[in-house]
This record gives structure tokens, C-alpha cells and sequence, in this order.
């Protein structure tokens, strides 16, 4: 196991490229790249004599980069070793076992520059950014969405009333938490059917265009039923919760073309990119999310209670949003090509106090997505939502939140029992 450094490679355009954070154990930081290097491509632990010349020339990859102070590590692997359009096998290869590998202390999955053969062989969204917020006529601001309260326990029509009262209040989505799907005190099917009967009276209440998005998760089959069902009763839009479905499944959801949008709730995600030594950095999850086909898609927030480091969702925001990412920090470039982009949801602890400073950081082309931030405002659901809506609204005109919130009771209210950072 050897040859694989190559300081000063220049990687080309058909290389898939990794960088990695590796604290090695008792061994040198480049022999410790060299097995990351063999183990995710061509070698093993040991010399193999079924190992050929002419497999190691074509296949070997290159460790072109090695950041001794920061423990960075760059790799570039020919594409060919990678199936067009299968990112388990993908992940299998640069995710897979070296993580279990003894020859290291901790190592974690920074990022990925995926080359244009492997970006084409992926769908990507079918609609993304653009077209959702084209299909709601919203130009100029954050859109707005909520979480059905409490997450389990209601019923149907419960539900379908808590959905209705967010949409009236000035809410654009309204989507399902992570562990609602199909209990018996609140069936999917039911559910479905009374809250997309609320949505319609309150677009004819409101004037605007509403979404609602239902968790489809379950067994494959059983996502490719529901998501059937929801467009056959006029929803446009799913949720998964897409790390605990898989990503086949949710490639799988996309490549079937059901003509309903994919919103990812990124439930477990923790799990993988909490350690920032260990595991996989939520900015490659997202690129692996945009390049299977999500619309939509949780990314944090620089504040609230989920609050992530204040870059890391901003690199994130930029990754998923643009075509064209040049390198920066410990970015790497990614050109995207036909790839749509994918909204931004912004979601964990916020209130109409955070929206100032939310729009300040993340810009106006996000989701903004409160769930107790609006369910828990002293005058209930509807109130909150309006709050919301007036606190966008000031920081769009650019007028003070205070001041503007003793022209609104409801702000006030919010600002009263949640200040204002």
C-alpha cells in the first residue's frame, strides 16, 4: 500500500475530489492519508497479487493537498471508479469503511467536488428554488412556514384546524414534524384529505397561494403509495425524513417523476455531522441531498435553539443555492451545471424577534420556520403566525422591530414574551 501521495496533483475535470479532517493513530498523518486513500478506492491492508499494473495507473488516487497544522487532507479519485447515478456506492467508497479504520483517531468527511460525469448522471431537484416560490407569486420576501403542534397526539381534523389557522395568519407552508406519519390516531390518508380541505379555504380566505407538506416516510413502496396519493388529491409537495428513509429511496422518489416536489427534514442528521472531528459535515449531506433531488431542505440557522456555527450554514445557504461555488476556506469548487438549486429552510427556536437579524445574515431567498415561535404566542396560533409575518415585513422596510411592534398587537405580544435576540 503505497504511491497514492502526489503532493501538487492537480486534480481534472472528471476527478471526484474529498477533503478530510484525520487525526491519525501512531502513525504519520501521511501514512494514515495513504490508507484512507487505499481503503476508499483500490487497496487493501496488505499487498494483493491479483493487484496490477495497469489497474494502479488507471484507478490510484491522488493525495495532492496535506495541511499538517489543520489535519486537512485532499484526495482526488478518477470518476471511473464511481457507478454514474448510484450514490450508495459513492458513499460506500469515500464514506464507507475508513471510518472503522484503527489507524485512526477521528475522521470526518469535510466536503466533496463532485466532476460534471457524475453531477449528470443525477436528476437534481425537478422544480428547486425558483419554480416553488414562483408557483406562490412571492418576489421580494423570506416565504414563511410552521410545524403542526404539537408534533404527535392530534387528531386529522385537529391537525387540519392548526394548519388552516397558521395559513390565515400569514404562514406559506405548513408541513408535518418528523415522526407524524401514518398512527392511528391520526391517519395519513384522513389527514391528508381534511388539512388540503382547510389549505383551499384559506387561499380563498388569504388571496395567496398555500403548501402543505405531509411526511410520506415509511418502507419505499409504501412512500411511492403515499406520495401517488397526495398528488392525486391536488398536493404539490412530500416530506421525508431523508436520512432515516435512505438516500436510494428518496433517489428513488425522485426518479419516478410523481410530479410532487421533496422537502428533506434531515432527522438524525446529528447522529453523523455533531462531531467536528468525526463523522460527515452537514455541507456535503446537503450536496449529496441536491444531487439526488430534493426541493427543499433543512440547513439550521445562525440562531435559535439548533443555532450552528454561523458559517457553516452560510456555506451551506451558498452551496445549495448557486450554480457556480468557487473555493473558499475549506470549500471546495463545485460546478452544478443543470442541477436547480434547493430552498434553504431555516428552522430550530426562532421567534419574530430573530427574524431582524435571521434576514440580516441569510438574505431574503430562504424558508423561515418556526414551530413553537408561532404556536406558542400568547394569543395563539394565528396571532403568532402574523407576528411572523409583521416582523418580516418591518425588517424588509427596514424599520425598527420595536417601534414597528407598537403599530402590531401581535408583534408586540411576540416581542413581550420572546424579546428580540
Amino acid at each position: 500500500m503505497s504511491g497514492y501521495l502526489d503532493i501538487g496533483y492537480v486534480p481534472n475535470k472528471t476527478d471526484l475530489v474529498c477533503e478530510f479532517y484525520l487525526e491519525p493513530n501512531k502513525i504519520s498523518l501521511e501514512k494514515a492519508a495513504e490508507h484512507i486513500a487505499a481503503e476508499s478506492s483500490i487497496g487493501t491492508w496488505t499487498d494483493v497479487i491479483t493487484m496490477s499494473s495497469d489497474i494502479a495507473k488507471k484507478l490510484a488516487p491522488h493525495i495532492f493537498l496535506i495541511n499538517r497544522k489543520k489535519h486537512i487532507v485532499k484526495i482526488a479519485y478518477s470518476s471511473e471508479l464511481f457507478e454514474p447515478g448510484n450514490m450508495p456506492q459513492i458513499l460506500s467508497s469515500i464514506a464507507g469503511n475508513i471510518f472503522g479504520m484503527k489507524v485512526l483517531k477521528n475522521l470526518r468527511l469535510l466536503d466533496i467536488t463532485f466532476p460534471h460525469d457524475i453531477v449528470k448522471s443525477f436528476s437534481g431537484p425537478k422544480y428547486g428554488f425558483y419554480e416553488i416560490k414562483k408557483s406562490l407569486n412571492v418576489v421580494d420576501r423570506p416565504l414563511l412556514g410552521t410545524i403542526v403542534k404539537p408534533k404527535v397526539g392530534l387528531d386529522a381534523l385537529m391537525h387540519a384546524q392548526v394548519a388552516y389557522n397558521a395559513w390565515i395568519g400569514g404562514c406559506d407552508f405548513v408541513k408535518d414534524d418528523e415522526n407524524l406519519t401514518d398512527q392511528h390516531f391520526n391517519p395519513f390518508g384522513k389527514r391528508l384529505i381534511e388539512t388540503l380541505k382547510k389549505r383551499e379555504q384559506a387561499e380563498k380566505y388569504t388571496g395567496e397561494r398555500k403548501i402543505y407538506l405531509p411526511n410520506i416516510t415509511a418502507k419505499t413502496k409504501e412512500m411511492i403509495r403515499r406520495a401517488r396519493f397526495v398528488k392525486r388529491h391536488g398536493g404539490e409537495f412530500v416530506m421525508i425524513d431523508v436520512l432515516t428513509a435512505g438516500f436510494s429511496a428518496v433517489q428513488t422518489i425522485r426518479e419516478l417523476d410523481l410530479g410532487v416536489a421533496i422537502h428533506a427534514h434531515r432527522a438524525m442528521h446529528a447522529a453523523i455531522t455533531r462531531n467536528e472531528k468525526h463523522g460527515i459535515s452537514m455541507l456535503a449531506l446537503a450536496k449529496i441531498l441536491r444531487l439526488i433531488g430534493v426541493d427543499s431542505m433543512h440547513i439550521g440557522t445562525a440562531v435559535g435553539k439548533m443555532e450552528g456555527k454561523q458559517v457553516d450554514v452560510l456555506e451551506i445557504e451558498g452551496e445549495i443555492e448557486n450554480i457556480h461555488v468557487k473555493k473558499h476556506q475549506e470549500v471546495l469548487m463545485q460546478e452544478w451545471g443543470r442541477i436547480k438549486p434547493v430552498l434553504a429552510v431555516c428552522s430550530g427556536g426562532l421567534h419574530p424577534g430573530l427574524v431582524p437579524k435571521l434576514i440580516q445574515l441569510m438574505g431574503k431567498e430562504i424558508l423561515i420556520q418556526a414551530g413553537g415561535g408561532i404556536h406558542g404566542h400568547p394569543d395563539g396560533t394565528t396571532a403568532g403566525a402574523r407576528a411572523m409575518r409583521q416582523a418580516i415585513f418591518a425588517t424588509q422596510i427596514n424599520y425598527p422591530i420595536k417601534a414597528y411592534a407598537h403599530l402590531n398587537p401581535e408583534l408586540k405580544k411576540a416581542l413581550e414574551k420572546w424579546g428580540n435576540k
